[in-house]
């Protein structure tokens, strides 16, 4: 593992992890559903942010693990790193965070995330990390409106209706969603729970065309045949 045994993971306050995820995430934007925020140190300077937080609509996707209540499960919301961590940096500060909310967070018993397969990746760094793999859905709710990128539950929110906009608005002027998938994926830190959604094998996402890698579609058995996939080049969520 290297030089990634030397990283350490603590946290941060919400601005200082908010400031790196706007530098660095693919999508320039934070999650304000975010709460806890671990930060990835290598040499003494900030070189990564995982974001916990609660989920958009937690009551949907409160029944995918039982038993759980409303206060013991978190999202993975947001994590970006730069390019000075090693290999293996990414799984490795999962890891450790997770460790940390087992310590300090013991109600926790699950994490859920999404990967975005519409313009990141199809969940490399959480399949590595010993996430299963619970949905793969197509996402039409990104949008392409004059050049600029945009989630449809952005144009709906109540400042952007105060102005006039709306998702249904921006397709009525020449928005069209970008061709993609959403994969949903979930860790079980109390393992005596159950995930009561189907585990989908991950050769899945070859059959169906979600693969997708740094922003490029590409399949698994593709990644495989290339020496094998760099866990850890995909570094955002």
């Amino acid at each position: 593992m290297g030089r990634a045994k030397e990283i350490v993971v603590k946290v941060i306050p919400a601005k200082i992890a908010n400031e790196f995820v706007k530098k660095h995430h693919y999508s320039g934007k934070v999650v304000p559903n975010s709460t806890l925020h671990f930060g990835a140190f290598l040499d003494g300077k900030l070189h990564g942010v995982l974001s916990y937080g609660t989920p958009m609509d937690k009551r949907r996707v409160m029944p995918l693990v039982t038993p759980s209540l409303w206060n013991e499960m978190l999202e993975l919301n947001r994590m970006a790193f730069d390019d000075y961590l090693p290999k293996y940096s990414e799984s490795r500060c999962i890891a450790i965070s997770i460790r940390l909310l087992k310590k300090n967070a013991p109600h926790i018993k699950w994490i859920l995330s999404y990967s975005d397969g519409t313009q990141c990746g199809d969940g490399t760094i959480y399949r590595a990390s010993g996430f299963k793999l619970t949905g793969i859905k197509e996402n039409k709710t990104i949008l392409n409106w004059n050049g600029k990128i945009v989630a449809d539950k952005t144009l709906n929110n109540s400042n952007y209706k105060k102005m006039g906009f709306s998702a249904s608005q921006a397709k009525k002027d020449g928005a069209k969603p970008l061709d993609g998938y959403q994969l949903r994926y979930i860790y079980l830190i109390d393992k005596s729970c159950t995930i009561n959604a189907e585990i989908i094998p991950f050769d899945k996402i070859d059959e169906i065309g979600a693969g997708m890698y740094k922003g490029q579609k590409i399949t698994l058995q593709e990644r495989r045949a290339n020496l094998s996939e760099e866990v850890d080049l995909n570094a955002t969520s």
